[in-house]
């Protein structure tokens, strides 16, 4: 579990289950019980050594070609679903 802290208290499961559902989507195989745990199959596809524990190993390049793509994705289908309920107020 992550030990940043989210900007609503309470939320972390529900960003997590996004996050799952989300790359779900993408093609990537996810543990609904445990979405968070998607960042190694996308580290292993972009030949990261993420571990877990500690990654200080790991330089700001490599921590964001496995953060990037899950963040971003998450992001585009934010703005998807905003775009939805736009129009249907139209």
């Amino acid at each position: 579990m992550s030990k940043r802290r989210t900007l609503v208290p309470g939320k972390r499961n529900a960003l997590d289950e996004f996050k799952g559902k989300v790359m779900a989507q993408k093609g990537y195989h996810v543990n609904p019980s445990e979405p968070n745990q998607v960042k190694y199959e996308v580290a292993k596809e972009q030949g990261i050594p993420l571990k877990k524990g500690y990654n200080g190993h790991l330089t700001s390049d490599q921590a964001g070609k496995v953060g990037g793509p899950i963040g971003g994705n998450m992001v585009k289908e934010m703005v998807r679903m905003a775009q939805e309920q736009l129009n249907k107020k139209h």
